[in-house]
């Protein structure tokens, strides 16, 4: 199925956005900061040449959905010092987007942040972007018990702990395998795509630019701004 191009959204009462690549864009690289982070502390906490623990990173994001996941699975790592080394990044190199601000604070009904990050990477990150004020909510990864999407668990927990009816709702992703559960749940879903270059990505993970067609995609857009302008 294609994704949509009209349709009418005036049954959302839940606003439900990613994080990072989706409240701003991926093309100003900032990611790439958390990226090159988690390979430093995959080859100091396994003591692996820089090459091998990234090869490890992007195996584990790819098999577990997250670098992260997979060392605690594999290795039985604490989350708490990974979290904070890769999230502690220079946030300099986002700009706030104040059209984007306007239109998120418009959209009739509640407003959530749903991250595989941690829940202070999320307010640090929106509230540089002047927007996590506008939120009625934010989840993070330890939230989901660090179990993180594309798995089915944390987007049940996330709508037992807010009461959200999946019906209701609309999911902004980058990540196109993140948006298969949600619609499988009954979201609508709207797929976030830029032009980064994701090609030293495993395929499986690369967030949207390459392959951005499935049948549990409702609608694409490669400027959030505009679209909540025209479809809000």
């Amino acid at each position: 199925m294609m994704a949509q191009q009209t349709a009418s959204l005036s049954h959302i009462q839940n606003w439900i956005f990613d994080l990072d690549n989706t409240l701003y864009r991926a093309d100003v690289a900032f990611f790439s900061q958390i990226d090159k982070k988690m390979t430093s502390f995959i080859s100091r906490y396994l003591s692996l040449q820089h090459t091998d623990a990234r090869k490890i990173q992007k195996e584990y994001l790819a098999e577990y959905g997250t670098s992260l996941s997979g060392l605690m699975a594999v290795h039985g790592m604490d989350p708490t010092e990974f979290l904070d080394y890769v999230h502690d990044v220079d946030l300099e190199m986002l700009q706030p987007d104040p059209k984007l601000r306007t239109q998120i604070q418009t959209l009739p009904g509640r407003k959530f942040i749903f991250t595989n990050g941690s829940k202070g990477h999320a307010r640090n990150v929106a509230s540089h972007l002047n927007l996590f004020d506008l939120f009625d909510g934010s989840f993070g990864i330890e939230d989901g018990d660090y179990v993180p999407k594309p798995k089915p668990s944390p987007y049940i927990r996330f709508c037992d702990i807010f009461d959200i009816d999946p019906k209701t709702a609309i999911f902004f992703e980058d990540g196109l395998r993140n948006l298969e559960v949600p619609k499988h749940m009954g979201m609508t879903t709207v797929l976030v795509t830029s032009e980064a270059d994701w090609s030293n990505e495993p395929e499986i993970t690369r967030p949207a630019g390459s392959s951005t067609h499935a049948d549990y995609v409702d609608f694409i857009t490669n400027n959030l701004t505009a679209w909540l302008e025209k479809y809000s």
